[in-house]
């Protein structure tokens, strides 16, 4: 399949060229005016905490991706609001990278996902991983051990989902990854994908083996990267003949092409929920960040975050623009 991932990126990047959009540098209005909206969003959040500025600025990481950055700069836009001095330490890398900083103590806390606490673990065969409540709890008593503390998960799973065109989708009633198998075997699916997610167990093979089917390889064109955002309008625009793609739950495509996300109800796949991740000391000190942040993930579900992950990478706004726009307009809620 090497000659058709060649020809596919060939002629992905040829149909795709001068697509990207130019809209950037969108803003809120005058910084003022942003400080002061922020301020109201917080102090609507919790009491008055009393609590004095800490001499040393809270140091706030993420992954070097587009939902890290999102998900960093909320959390750093409401420590700001708190009156919390905080340092942006965004995009430092990959998680193994942003995990070791955070055990280190060279960062605070960052969002991280559920289910990577099942390979930090090497526990990522036990079905505890496969439901969002069990995975939490798990997630949080393994890292107590370790000194860190989850704070409250937003419910959007951002684990590996596969997303069909949606004209086949309607043709054929495809919704669940029941309907996609029957597709498989009427020989009607071709799917673009990451190498990983075609050869690890944890990804489609986990999936051909609860629902009980086996996609040739000759029906895959397998790319080398993990980039969903290729996948996922090859997919919905039918390149080279493609008609299914390897997506993520919270993707922002999602939210602008004609897709159908295929659910899991046999829960093939490990539960990825986000969630701030602090070290216990830095909470002890500042415990008003536990309220603020639980209410704001709170609100964050799978379609909200594919709307403001679409903000990003398909509008071309900022994250830090779409994180302060997006708390803005929770001020007015209850």
């Amino acid at each position: 399949m090497l000659f058709d991932a060649m020809l596919f990126r060939e002629t992905f990047m040829s149909h795709c060229r001068n697509r990207a959009t130019s809209a950037r540098g969108h803003d809120l209005g005058s910084a003022v005016g942003r400080r002061t909206v922020l301020a109201g969003f917080a102090a609507a959040l919790l009491p008055e905490s009393g609590q004095s500025a800490p001499a040393r600025p809270i140091q706030i990481g993420s992954k070097s991706d587009t939902e890290g950055a999102l998900l960093g700069n909320l959390i750093s836009a409401v420590l700001e609001a708190l009156g919390l001095p905080v340092e942006r330490r965004l995009g430092l890398g990959p998680t193994l990278i942003v995990r070791s900083a955070l055990l280190a103590g060279e960062i605070d806390l960052y969002p991280e996902y559920t289910g990577n606490v099942a390979f930090f673990s090497g526990t990522e065969t036990d079905p505890v991983w496969k439901t969002a409540e069990s995975a939490y709890d798990r997630a949080r008593r393994l890292d107590a051990a370790r000194g860190l503390v989850w704070l409250g998960r937003a419910p959007a799973n951002n684990t590996w989902l596969i997303a069909v065109r949606g004209d086949l989708a309607r043709e054929r009633g495809l919704a669940t990854m029941v309907d996609f198998a029957g597709a498989v075997r009427d020989d009607r699916i071709r799917l673009a994908a990451s190498t990983e997610f075609v050869e690890s167990p944890a990804a489609l093979p986990s999936f051909e083996a609860a629902y009980g089917f086996t996609l040739p390889l000759s029906r895959i064109i397998s790319l080398p990267g993990g980039d969903t955002a290729v996948t996922a309008r090859a997919a919905a625009e039918g390149i080279s003949g493609v008609n299914a793609g390897m997506v993520y739950g919270t993707d922002g495509a999602l939210a602008t092409l004609d897709l159908a996300v295929m659910s899991d109800p046999k829960a093939a796949q490990i539960v990825y929920e986000p969630a701030p991740v602090i070290r216990a000391e830095t909470l002890e000190r500042h415990p008003q960040i536990r309220a603020a942040l639980d209410r704001v993930f709170a609100r964050l579900d799978a379609d909200t975050l594919r709307r403001l992950n679409a903000a990003i990478t398909v509008e071309g706004r900022t994250a830090a623009a779409v994180a302060n726009e997006w708390l803005a307009a929770q001020a007015s809620r209850p």
